[in-house]
């Protein structure tokens, strides 16, 4: 489970429900690289992982975007606490 905290104007750039003009929301990314990438090997995830979170301008750490990729290549659920600063 990964924790986060962002700027209360931020969670448009996170959710795939958002009507913002930032383009793809992070969750969206993050669902369909799950679609695509289960199996692969994690550090091949990653890379896209923070493509996706720096076009959200989304501070993952890289220990963040790790334990996201272990998720997306094993298929096991991802949780993520996110704090509202």
């Amino acid at each position: 489970m990964g924790n986060i905290s962002i700027d209360k104007t931020a969670p448009a750039r996170l959710l795939a429900d958002s009507s913002g003009s930032h383009g793809t929301s992070y969750q969206q990314a993050f669902v369909e690289l799950a679609a695509t990438h289960r199996g692969q090997p994690p550090a091949r995830i990653v890379p896209l992982l923070r493509a996706a979170a720096d076009r959200a301008l989304l501070g993952f750490t890289a220990a963040d975007l790790r334990e996201q990729a272990e998720a997306i290549s094993t298929g096991w659920p991802y949780e993520l606490r996110i704090s509202l600063t």
